[in-house]
């Protein structure tokens, strides 16, 4: 079944079936390997040709213009705004409004009002004016959601650098959060690492409560621009919300109170903490929100622009900019080459590339280059455990990435190297950091430990997305699939994994996915991993799967899955077909035994036939997860790895012939 989405209100619609039968008979089986060894083929050369020099490959990271507008935004408020840049994000912003003015955060998703008004406020400072047609449906719709009232916490934030919302309106969060011992609830080790090293920053912003001056008011985006803030009811005191409520408003009464030398010297150790925390390349994190909220806090601490940290802050921010052929520039939230490397070396391994081939060892090279030797913030749980591993960006060794070091073992240990000492090295202390970080409930996260403190999300503050990082299947998938490719399936910490994987099962036999979109992902993942682990295609749990997996295949022969899923049941396992989510979805068959099924041959036919003459898919949907439905991200090599790693398998079998037969 196909999903179908109003674009331009954004309002979803019940899946339905396809409007129109096949014309044609379904191919035979020949021909249907005929046409995947074909695109295959076709699709290798590809990726080979989009290699760097270097050995790395990295697709672009889409998200929403919520990261365009604060680049501007964050330009104005340092002063450092230059017309090029200005007229570029304008012109891709501008691209990405919808007909009734608003803008989505994901692609054919509904309308979102905090990043409608970021968008409109940056065109603000662009020239657009509010009378322009554009410009005019885009704040009455804005009034029509509530104004900026109803906006999340962080894009008030942005307006309240300038004046345009009165810091006393939003929530308070004290520099003094930086002394709370680890083991007290709320200290910033109970957050997420991207939410902690965007809020200790933030602590900062919220003491010193900057306001430039506005070059124009936003009277048209209130409901009432005499009452912008209506005063809103309290939830009951016994109530977990009622609870921190009140204490955001004992917060503000201490903002008022605080203890000038306690406030300062809370503010040095965040402003240490930041500085620490910076990078080779001069980013926070390898992602845009922390580093750019760190600009602002080191400057406001005294930093001027010239000051290395600040230069080296702003160029990083510098090179997440794609300069596009039409002149547009978009900002990227993150770069992800570490994790587009060892996927494409999985893809072009398992589509039959000789394992000595100069393009994989060189991937082999770059990515043992980019092993991280050194201890973290995860450290701060694990004390004794050493160092390994590998992150998801160019630099971001304070944050290594479980998931990224699990695919990093699986794709190195399908290369020939011709130092496999240095291989076999950094796969072992790869795999040690890994099983070191497992979570006392047997699964793993993608970067801490039992990070499931459940005050974080509560904060009236945190309303951003997910703030805590908890573990996930997908993760968790991944570190089991490598373990058993190390032969280690059956030590007590991948079968502890394993359990929890078979718990966490839905009823309908899918798996929620934490970092991808959504069901299909999950179930992409947990599959192989059970099968490469010694479970049987025969087992419940794999039948359940293979089921639910055929149950949503669309009419087209491919998988989908709309991003609304996270949020409506309708969805789940729904959604226009995309070569990624196609891929996932046979990745789970083949490794189940389904080689022969039909649903198999359909959804290969479906690659096959829907590959461009490049060699490339095209893919306009969303399917990668950020925060599940608050971020949404569309990764360009997702739609060129994925299918490869899906038709060579097809055609060469599941790598390591660790893939039980069905029925045995």
């Amino acid at each position: 079944m196909t999903a179908t989405t109003d674009v331009s209100a954004g309002a979803p619609r019940p899946p339905a079936a396809a409007a129109s039968e096949p014309t044609a008979p379904p191919p035979g089986e020949d021909e249907v390997l005929d046409a995947a060894r074909r695109a295959a083929g076709r699709a290798v050369e590809h990726l080979l040709g989009r290699q760097d020099a270097l050995g790395w490959w990295k697709g672009d990271l889409e998200t929403n213009v919520t990261m365009d507008a604060e680049d501007l935004l964050l330009r104005q408020f340092l002063g450092i705004q230059d017309e090029k840049t200005l007229r570029a994000a304008a012109l891709f912003i501008r691209g990405e409004q919808r007909e009734d003015g608003t803008w989505a955060t994901f692609y054919g998703g509904p309308p979102e009002l905090s990043a409608t008004v970021e968008a409109y406020v940056a065109l603000r400072l662009a020239g657009d004016r509010p009378d322009d047609p554009h410009m005019a449906r885009a704040s009455a719709w804005v009034r029509s959601q509530g104004g900026i009232a109803a906006c999340r916490v962080f894009t008030r934030i942005w307006l309240a650098l300038f004046g345009w919302w009165k810091w006393d309106d939003l929530p308070e969060l004290p520099p003094e959060l930086i002394f709370l011992p680890k083991w007290f609830p709320l200290n910033i080790y109970d957050f997420g690492c991207w939410a902690r090293q965007t809020i200790v920053p933030l602590t900062v912003v919220s003491a010193k409560r900057p306001v430039r001056p506005a070059p124009f008011a936003l009277d048209e985006l209130h409901t009432d621009a005499r009452d912008p803030n209506p005063a809103q009811k309290l939830a009951p005191a016994a109530s977990w919300d009622g609870v921190f409520q009140r204490l955001d408003k004992a917060l503000h009464v201490y903002h008022r109170l605080a203890p000038r030398k306690l406030r300062r010297a809370a503010m040095n150790t965040a402003a240490r903490w930041i500085v620490e925390r910076q990078e080779n390349d001069g980013c926070w994190g390898g992602i845009q929100p922390p580093a750019v909220y760190s600009v602002i806090a080191l400057h406001l601490l005294g930093y001027d622009l010239q000051h290395p940290v600040m230069r080296a802050g702003l160029e990083s921010l510098d090179r997440f900019a794609v300069w596009r052929e039409d002149g547009a520039r978009m900002i990227e939230a993150c770069q992800s080459p570490v994790w587009d490397t060892c996927l494409a070396t999985i893809a072009l391994a398992d589509a039959g590339l000789p394992a000595d081939h100069p393009a994989l060892v060189k991937a082999v090279d770059w990515m043992l280059g980019e092993e991280i030797v050194r201890p973290g913030d995860w450290a701060v749980k694990k004390p004794q455990l050493p160092p390994g591993g590998w992150a998801f960006e160019f630099h971001n060794d304070n944050y290594p990435d479980i998931d990224d070091t699990a695919e990093v073992i699986l794709a190195l240990r399908r290369v020939r190297h011709p130092d496999p000492e240095r291989v076999e090295g950094a796969i072992r202390r790869a795999a040690r950091w890994t099983l070191g970080m497992q979570s006392r409930n047997g699964a793993w996260a993608a970067f801490d430990a039992d990070n499931t403190s459940p005050f974080p999300n509560r904060l009236p503050f945190c309303d951003f997305g997910e703030v805590i990082d908890p573990p996930s299947a997908d993760v968790t998938a991944h570190v089991v699939e490598m373990l058993a490719v190390e032969g280690r399936a059956h030590e007590p910490r991948a079968r502890r994994g394993i359990e929890w994987l078979l718990a966490e099962q839905e009823a309908s036999g899918a798996w929620f996915g934490r970092w991808g979109v959504n069901y299909v992902y999950g179930t992409g993942s947990v599959v192989p991993a059970l099968t490469a682990a010694g479970l049987p295609a025969s087992h419940p749990a794999i039948r359940r799967a293979v089921a639910w997996l055929e149950s949503v295949q669309n009419e087209d022969g491919g998988w989908g899955e709309d991003l609304r899923s996270y949020r409506e049941e309708e969805w789940i396992g729904h959604g226009a077909s995309t070569a990624s989510q196609t891929a996932w979805a046979l990745l789970a068959l083949l490794a189940a035994g389904e080689r022969d099924g039909k649903a198999v041959e359909r959804g290969v036919a479906w690659l096959a036939g829907t590959q461009l003459a490049d060699g490339s898919w095209d893919e306009p949907y969303f399917t990668g997860t950020g925060f599940p439905w608050d971020f949404s991200i569309n990764y360009h090599l997702y739609r060129q790895v994925f299918p490869l790693t899906a038709l060579g398998r097809y055609v060469h079998g599941e790598p390591f012939s660790l893939a039980v037969p069905k029925g045995k």
